[in-house]
């Protein structure tokens, strides 16, 4: 049985806000700073940072975003109830061309900062042997997967604002199919008699 529009919907809706949860959590278990340890001798120090999960949580933020926005992405065209629309009747729609847009383009924002603080964290956990006996032992700036995990929840949102709008596209575009099925149904029966 092929997935209808509420399920697929659904499913937009799921891993957008399986994102935000990986994203909030990622954010609330980052240390904010690591423990500075200087090697005598070799003039260098060595941040050691606590055990937690921050970057694994932030690269499966980033792929339930992932599968939102392909999800999202594939439903605007899938053939519900077996009836296809061609591609460039959505795109006659200036609501769904301006929405179906703004959502590619907080997509590919959303997908940017995770990525963007997820590889700052990666970057400070492995490269943790500084020559500046100074340095803090930074991690990723507090805020940044929060903000990119609601980012996220936002794109997906907005992917189901396109699908409601997709929809209407449809109806609409399927009613002219059938008036006009209708009308050459009419014209040809008339033509005969």
């Amino acid at each position: 049985m092929a997935p209808g529009m509420k399920t697929i919907a659904s499913t937009v809706a799921l891993f957008g806000v399986i994102s935000l949860i990986f994203g909030v959590v990622a954010e609330n278990k980052k240390p904010p700073h690591g423990n500075p340890e200087i090697l005598i001798g070799r003039d260098k120090l060595i941040c050691k940072y606590p055990s937690d999960r921050t970057v694994a949580l932030g690269f499966l933020s980033i792929a339930s975003l992932g599968v939102s926005v392909l999800v999202g992405h594939y439903a605007v065209f899938y053939p519900y109830n077996g009836r296809s629309i061609p591609p460039h009747v959505f795109f006659r729609s200036i609501s769904f061309m301006v929405f179906f847009l703004i959502t590619l383009a907080l997509s590919i924002l959303a997908a940017g900062m995770l990525s963007w603080v997820t590889i700052t964290e990666l970057h400070h956990l492995t490269r943790n042997v500084h020559k500046d006996l100074k340095s803090t032992c930074p991690t990723a700036k507090t805020g940044l997967f929060g903000g990119a995990a609601f980012m996220a929840l936002n794109a997906s949102l907005f992917w189901l604002i396109c699908l409601m709008l997709v929809d209407d596209v449809r109806k609409d575009y399927l009613a002219e199919q059938d008036d006009s099925k209708a009308q050459l149904f009419i014209t040809n029966k008339h033509n005969r008699d």
